[in-house]
């Protein structure tokens, strides 16, 4: 999965064009494919499949007791 963003999460900053740590749902619009994903961190991010590619649309804070990927 490649972002068109180009930014990265600001809580631990994982790129958003990398693969994401997991995958929790997902499914298809009349526009493309929205796919819920969690980051290395635990923020919960929802990811818009489109013809423009893939966007972080939205993301929350970072789980409070998920530890940080720097962290391992």
């Amino acid at each position: 999965m490649s972002s068109t963003t180009g930014t990265a999460c600001p809580h631990c900053g994982w790129p958003d064009g990398a693969e994401p740590f997991q995958v929790v749902s997902g499914h298809t619009t009349a526009a493309g494919r929205t796919v819920w994903t969690r980051c290395g961190c635990g923020s919960l991010q929802v990811r818009v499949v489109d013809a423009r590619g893939v966007r972080v649309v939205s993301r929350s804070r970072p789980a409070p007791d998920h530890p940080s990927p720097a962290g391992r």
